[in-house]
């Protein structure tokens, strides 16, 4: 069998430079993840934010993260 080649969508995605902002979401993530727990509220609705996200100071961090990992899997 021989190995199948990626289309050219897939291989033009793959070139594509990771913004630093997702660098910064997907760090959090898997800090939290990992067990951490976000300390500074403010810092994940910063990161939000700069996703594009509107966020209320007010709003629970843990929303936050989980309107970060929808934004991320898609």
């Amino acid at each position: 069998m021989s190995p199948t080649r990626p289309s050219p969508l897939r291989r033009l995605l793959a070139q594509r430079p990771v913004r630093p902002e997702h660098e910064r979401a997907r760090a959090l993530i898997a800090a939290i993840d990992a067990g951490g727990i976000p300390l500074l509220p403010a810092k994940v609705n910063q990161i939000a934010r700069e996703l594009g996200l509107e966020v209320s100071r007010d709003a629970p961090v843990e929303l936050t993260v989980a309107r970060l990992r929808v934004l991320l899997r898609g």
